[in-house]
């Protein structure tokens, strides 16, 4: 089986884009896998199918893999991407585009400087439909993790998220906490952990620690979570400024019941083919 692909990144989080309308691709985990794999593959932290749909007033649908092989429901770097694509490969020739995901449907607007602007609908906020293990709703929950007890945010933006504050990003113990964070019991489909320092009430430094792909150098539905959390709990406005590892990214958020709205760029950096 022989692909074509796009190489792709949203401020360092990269991808493998497979037009999956033009050609068949049919994946199996392994195969996921080994795309992923930097050494011996293509190198990516998620892959990317564009698909054809037959669901009304949707343009296309979105499917993602992380490097582990699991298929997962949103990525709002992945979804900049997305929009330049099918820009690019001239799948579509509309402004605002319309996809479906297995989280829901998401309108991706491109402007004219080639940034992406990604409603990422009304972020879930009921533990149920994180999902996580606690009684009610709450705007902190207490989780223990390696026999302490820490404060944490969580929210799903299609996919689910713990933001955990911390004083100084650069010594964020990332690679300690994220693995015991992300298979933690009370997290039943995992979770993607995000470390945050509030900066001003207009900005935020944020890592990621993304569940199958370990910490990248952007998140954008992290992004997303982290800004949701900050204004939650008193912390932030409605506009924050997101530097993340890999670049930054504008999260809006106006009040509660609103989508929030992402603004970043997306890059292409190569074509290629592989044989499978």
């Amino acid at each position: 089986m022989n692909l074509n692909f796009t190489k792709m990144h949203g401020i360092g989080n990269d991808f493998i884009v497979f037009d999956a309308i033009n050609q068949q691709v049919e994946l199996t985990t392994d195969q996921v896998r080994l795309l992923a794999d930097r050494r011996f593959g293509i190198g990516c932290d998620q892959l990317l199918l564009v698909e054809a749909t037959d669901s009304p007033n949707v343009d296309f649908r979105y499917r993602i893999y992380n490097a582990d092989g699991s298929e997962v429901e949103q990525c709002g770097n992945g979804a900049r991407c997305f929009a330049r694509f099918v820009r690019d490969k001239g799948l579509t020739d509309k402004e605002t585009i319309t996809v479906e995901t297995a989280s829901g449907t998401i309108h991706l607007t491109v402007d004219e400087s080639g940034l992406v602007s990604v409603d990422m609908g009304v972020p879930h906020l009921e533990p149920a439909e994180i999902p996580f293990e606690a009684e009610a709703q709450a705007v902190s929950y207490a989780i223990e993790v390696d026999e302490m007890v820490m404060e944490f945010g969580v929210v799903s933006m299609g996919n689910p998220h713990a933001v955990l504050r911390v004083s100084e990003i650069d010594q964020a113990p990332v690679e300690e906490l994220g693995p015991l964070i992300e298979s933690h019991p009370r997290f039943p489909q995992r979770v993607n952990v995000g470390f945050m320092q509030v900066v001003a009430r207009d900005h935020i430094q944020l890592r990621v620690f993304e569940r199958g792909a370990g910490e990248t150098l952007a998140c954008g539905t992290g992004a997303c979570a982290a800004v949701v959390v900050g204004i939650l709990q008193g912390e932030l406005d409605s506009m924050v400024r997101v530097t993340l590892p890999g670049g930054e990214l504008m999260i809006s958020w106006p009040q509660m019941g609103a989508p929030v709205v992402m603004i970043g760029p997306a890059t292409r950096v190569f074509e290629g083919s592989i044989d499978l």
